[in-house]
């Protein structure tokens, strides 16, 4: 128990500078967003260290990520749960409405994330059994394939007859399983056909559609019907299936039997409560001010139905009771009519930290396009390597690149990082469209090449015809 403790500790041991450096490979920017969310976090380390009587006074500081769309909010949030691989989920306060009008209930963005905890934690528990279970499997698939020897059936017996065996029986089917785990363990034999067990899955008898204040209602459902017909429902059927699915099913009938869902479920449960996050965008939605009649009528409301989720309560899920009070929560917005001064006053001070994302300029874009770890250039180079097709930016082109991203956000709506892909798009559809036919070669991007495919676009000033 200790070694185990001790494992989870060191992997929260992150600096609030390693965590940055460790955002700075994905995020360009944005400076004060990174030292935010990186001193919440490991403020999660410092209070998991606390005295019992004073970590539960401890409170996370929520925020709220002010930005234009595009200059990477949701991404800062993201990056940071899966930097730590803390349960995560991403709702939208526009689509939740308060008691008594259509839309979600509030409370399950934290039946979502549990249902995330559950998930990464059962990854997590198969990973570390996963190679015994391909073993099991491969034992399983070779029984298949070469049965064992004192069992045969018989196309006269209702029941398997057995045979005496002898040493030379024995040396020969043993040498026959080696043979066969050879080719097995080789790939040689995946597309051979073999005969499989397997159970058939029924087809649901009920199907619960989840809407405003529904989800209570069908929660339990499917378990109830699990319970009533034990196995799921499922009766065993003989198959005649190729030997790699034959594989993976069996891999996956031994990795349910080696992990106990109900520890599951409660480390899940218990990881949702002491590091989950829940990022709420577009929080600005919500925040404008009442009208005595019209649309809007309902957004108060859903502030008010937020606010106990994120002030602390607790939540009835599949999995168990859910204590929200230790859930951080990010917020973002672009609050270009509203501000945050806009939102209810409890709801402001359940997010005392604010962050403002500044818009990107060209030079940003300019580091987008080469320094991140999965960059535009680089993830557009591999693309057409599938083609044999080498694509080589020059220094200056991407320079160009940057420079038309950043005319075009100033000249149309400014949508942020997401202006690369469709200027990118533009100035390589010719190569995308004719890469099959041209393997071996290899394109350099210049920025006369850029020019030449966006000219059009930059003579005329409602670029948002032609891009977005």
């Amino acid at each position: 128990m200790k070694k185990k403790e001790k494992k989870n500790e060191s992997e929260w041991e992150l600096t609030p500078q390693q965590i940055v450096a460790e955002l700075d490979k994905y995020i360009i920017g944005q400076a004060q967003a990174k030292r935010i969310v990186a001193i919440a976090l490991r403020n999660r380390l410092r209070r998991r260290r606390l005295a019992e009587s004073m970590r539960e006074e401890v409170t996370p500081k929520n925020i709220i990520l002010i930005g234009p769309t595009g200059v990477g909010k949701t991404e800062v949030a993201r990056r940071l749960a899966a930097l730590v691989r803390a349960p995560f989920v991403k709702v939208e306060a526009s689509k939740y409405t308060e008691v008594g009008y259509v839309g979600r209930d509030v409370e399950s963005m934290i039946r979502d994330l549990v249902h995330q905890a559950v998930n990464l934690v059962r990854e997590e528990r198969c990973n570390q059994v996963r190679e015994k279970a391909e073993e099991q499997a491969v034992e399983r698939v070779i029984d298949l394939l070469v049965p064992p020897l004192g069992k045969r059936k018989s196309t006269m017996a209702a029941t398997p007859v057995t045979y005496e065996k002898t040493e030379a029986q024995d040396r020969l089917h043993s040498e026959a399983r080696e043979k066969v785990r050879t080719q097995l363990l080789a790939g040689e034999l995946d597309d051979e056909a073999v005969e499989f067990e397997a159970k058939e899955q029924p087809m649901p008898m009920v199907e619960i559609f989840s809407g405003a204040n529904m989800e209570e209602l069908g929660m339990n459902i499917q378990d109830m019907m699990q319970n009533i017909m034990p196995g799921g429902g499922g009766s065993p059927r003989q198959r005649r299936i190729k030997v790699s699915e034959a594989r993976r099913q069996i891999v996956q009938e031994e990795l349910n039997k080696m992990v106990d869902m109900a520890e599951i479920k409660s480390e899940a449960v218990k990881r949702v409560e002491e590091l989950g996050i829940v990022f709420v965008d577009e929080l600005d939605k919500v925040a404008g001010r009442e009208q005595n009649r019209g649309p809007d009528v309902s957004r108060e409301g859903v502030q008010r139905d937020l606010l106990p989720i994120v002030e602390g309560t607790t939540v009835n899920t599949k999995h168990g009771e859910v204590k929200t009070h230790h859930i951080l929560f990010i917020a973002a917005g672009a609050f270009h009519v509203s501000k945050p001064s806009d939102l209810i006053p409890e709801l402001q001070g359940r997010f005392p930290l604010r962050a403002e994302l500044t818009s990107l300029k060209a030079e940003d874009f300019k580091r987008i396009l080469v320094e991140p770890r999965q960059a535009l250039t680089k993830q557009y180079k591999a693309l057409m390597e599938t083609e044999g097709v080498e694509l080589d930016f020059t220094q200056e082109a991407i320079e160009e690149l940057a420079q038309v991203a950043y005319r075009a956000n100033q000249l149309s709506e400014d949508i942020g990082a997401r202006r690369l892909h469709t200027v990118m798009e533009r100035v390589l559809e010719e190569v995308s469209f004719n890469a099959s036919e041209m393997p071996g070669n290899t394109v350099r991007i210049t920025p006369e090449y850029v020019q030449e495919r966006i000219s059009n676009l930059l003579k005329d000033q409602d670029l948002s015809k032609y891009i977005l």
